[in-house]
C-alpha cells in the first residue's frame, strides 16, 4: 500500500480533476495562438539559451520575495525600504517569468495541464497580493502590508511546490534525449537502395531510434524522437533542410541537429553517416568532427569521444 502525504494526494486530486479542462483549453488555444510567431516562441522558450527559459526566471521573484518576507520579520524600521525594493524586484521579474511559463504550459496536455493551471493561477494570486501589498506599504500602511506579503508567500509556495511536480515528477520540458546513448563505432542501419531521394525512414542503431533523410544526394541522421516532448519526427514534415515536429513545432536542421524554432531548446542528437558496401552507417560524430555524411568532411577520420551537436542560432 502506497502512503502519499497530504501535498502529493492533493496533487493527485488536481490531476484528475478534468473539471479543469473546460477552464485551461480555451486558454490553452489562445496562448498557442499569441506564441505563434517564430521570434516570440524562441524567446520565451529559450531556444538560443540551450534550455528552457522559465526555470531560470522563477528564481528572482521566488528570492525576492522570500528576503522581503525575512526582513519583514526580523529586519525592524531600517530594513523597511530594503524589504520594498525586493517586493517590487519581485513583481517586475514575475511577468516575464509568468509569461515564459504560459509559453511552456500551452503544450501540455492532460495531468500537467490540469497542474499547471493551478500552478499559475497561484502564482498569479500571489502576484497580485504582492502589488497590493507594495500599494498599502506606499500609503503608509506598513501592517497590512506586511500581511498582504506573507499571504503572498503562502501562494508562492503553493504555486513553487506544484511546478516543481511539474519539473521533476511529470517530466514537463525535460529533454526526452538527455540519455540516449548512440553508436561511438559505424553502425549499418540500412541497405544504400532503400531511401530514395527526397524519402525518410526510421532505423536502429545502438538501441537509439535513428531518423533518416535523403537530401541532395546525402544522407542525414538525427534523433527519431523529439527532445521537446518527445514527438515521432518521422511523422512531421520535411522541407528546407529541416524536419518539424507534429505535435508542437519544433524545427531541426538535418545538417547539425540545430533548432530552427521552439518551442525545443535543445539541439536534436545529429549522427555522422556515410555509404559502406551498399549500407548506410551511422556514429555519433568524434569530437572535432560535423555531423552529416562522411564525405563532407573525410571519411576515413578516426575514433575518438562523442561529441552533442553545437547549438547555433535560430534567428
Amino acid at each position: 500500500m502506497i502512503v502519499m502525504r497530504m501535498p502529493q494526494k492533493m496533487v493527485r486530486r488536481l490531476e484528475r480533476a478534468k473539471s479543469l479542462d473546460g477552464v485551461a483549453k480555451p486558454v490553452a488555444k489562445v496562448v498557442q495562438k499569441a506564441v505563434r510567431p517564430r521570434p516570440v516562441r524562441n524567446t520565451l522558450s529559450g531556444t538560443n539559451l540551450g534550455h528552457p527559459l522559465h526555470p531560470s526566471l522563477t528564481d528572482v521573484p521566488i528570492g525576492a520575495w522570500t528576503m522581503a518576507a525575512l526582513l519583514d520579520a526580523a529586519g525592524g524600521r531600517d530594513a523597511e525600504p530594503s524589504a520594498d525594493l525586493l517586493i517590487g524586484t519581485g513583481i517586475a521579474a514575475a511577468v516575464p517569468t509568468a509569461l515564459t511559463g504560459l509559453n511552456d504550459w500551452s503544450d501540455t496536455l492532460g495531468k500537467e495541464r490540469r497542474v499547471g493551471l493551478v500552478h499559475a493561477l497561484g502564482n498569479s494570486a500571489a502576484l497580485s497580493l504582492y502589488i497590493a501589498s507594495l500599494i498599502t506599504r506606499m500609503k503608509g500602511d506598513r501592517q497590512t502590508g506586511k500581511a498582504l506579503g506573507y499571504a503572498g508567500l503562502g501562494m508562492m509556495a503553493i504555486g513553487a511546490y506544484l511546478g516543481g511536480h511539474l519539473s521533476f515528477v511529470r517530466g514537463v520540458n525535460v529533454n526526452r534525449n538527455a540519455w540516449q546513448e548512440g553508436p561511438e563505432e559505424w553502425t549499418p542501419v540500412l541497405g544504400e537502395h532503400d531511401l530514395a531521394e527526397g524519402d525518410h525512414r526510421i532505423a536502429e542503431a545502438g538501441g537509439v531510434q535513428i531518423l533518416l533523410h535523403r537530401m541532395g544526394g546525402k544522407v542525414y541522421a538525427l534523433d527519431a524522437t523529439c527532445g521537446h516532448m518527445g514527438g515521432p519526427l518521422d511523422e512531421g514534415t520535411f522541407e528546407h533542410g529541416c524536419v518539424t515536429c507534429p505535435w508542437h513545432g519544433s524545427t531541426f536542421r538535418f545538417s547539425d541537429g540545430g533548432v530552427v524554432r521552439g518551442p525545443a531548446s535543445t539541439p536534436q542528437p545529429c549522427y555522422e553517416t556515410r555509404i559502406e558496401n551498399g549500407r548506410v552507417e551511422v556514429r555519433m560524430p568524434p569530437v572535432g568532427v560535423p555531423a552529416g555524411p562522411a564525405e563532407e568532411h573525410g571519411a576515413g577520420v578516426g575514433r575518438g569521444h562523442r561529441r552533442q551537436p553545437a547549438h547555433t542560432s535560430a534567428f
